[in-house]
């Protein structure tokens, strides 16, 4: 264990550090599709069959690449990562977040939590800055290599179970003894972590997070506060701002000044254990 505080900072992709959906960039234009024919034809397949609209997508994306003949592999899904845009400043954020921690004597631990495809992600060029992906799977045949069914499928309530995860040091999935078991000391305590999502979708974890003394972060394109108005108003996160991750914008400050808050109090219970 760690003798440095640790600050776990939870992540939604689309919207969050992309500004649409991670599918969008590579895997729907490979289809021969829009956007809005995709999660169309995803709409009305979960409206039909009574389909939770997670598996619903993954359902979507395996019937579609087969209709046109395309061989969706982990290879292909991964290759659909790299093309993917970010918000200004992403690519650089988690450097400079680790020396700020690093600085102020915390250490500093990303995590993804999507109900995004983790082997798009595992493709994208921000992969490898976080410590665990968190996304939806699947599982692929042996034999073909292609996409047999789902192995994971998260959606926007089920993200929650990794706040519990994160915190006790659980971070295999199938791992549900641990999970649950009484423990009188985490790893990561509740109040040091942080999530950062863009919405409603996210709203489960932002609550739980804020509410278990842990600081949630509304973040929302430039010039669209509205999109995340009335999670302020409601008193659902701890501060809203620009998805905008660029050296000193708003965002960068206010982590920084969570990790300082993390660093004051982890002195301060240092003192109180000598005395």
């Amino acid at each position: 264990m760690s003798k440095k505080p640790i600050c776990a900072i939870l992540y939604d992709f689309d919207s969050t550090l992309a500004p649409t959906d991670m599918q969008a960039y590579s895997f729907i234009p490979k289809m021969g599709m829009t956007s809005e024919e995709f999660w169309e034809r995803t709409g009305e397949f979960s409206a039909k069959t009574g389909c939770e609209k997670i598996l619903s997508y993954l359902y979507t994306m395996k019937a579609v690449a087969q209709e046109r003949g395309i061989k969706m592999d982990k290879a292909f899904l991964n290759e659909c990562g790299k093309n993917i845009r970010y918000f200004p400043g992403v690519e650089t954020w988690f450097k400079r977040i680790n020396e700020y921690g690093e600085l102020h004597g915390v250490q500093v631990e990303h995590y993804l939590v999507s109900s995004g495809n983790k082997e798009i992600v595992e493709g994208c060029s921000i992969a490898k800055e976080f410590k665990q992906i968190y996304g939806c799977e699947y599982i692929f045949d042996e034999e073909s290599g292609e996409v047999l069914w789902p192995k994971l499928a998260i959606n926007y309530t089920q993200k929650t179970q990794y706040f519990f995860r994160i915190s006790k040091g659980v971070t295999e999935v199938g791992d549900d003894k641990s999970v649950n078991e009484k423990t009188e000391r985490r790893r990561i305590p509740y109040s040091n972590i942080v999530y950062i999502g863009d919405g409603l979708t996210d709203v489960p974890s932002m609550i739980l997070v804020k509410n278990n003394g842990g600081k949630s972060i509304a973040v929302h394109p430039r010039g669209d506060e509205a999109k995340v108005a009335s999670l302020v108003e409601d008193g659902r996160v701890n501060y809203a701002c620009p998805a905008d991750y660029a050296p000193n914008r708003p965002l960068e400050k206010i982590v920084r000044l969570i990790i300082k808050g993390i660093e004051i109090s982890s002195s301060l219970t240092m003192w109180e254990k000598k005395d």
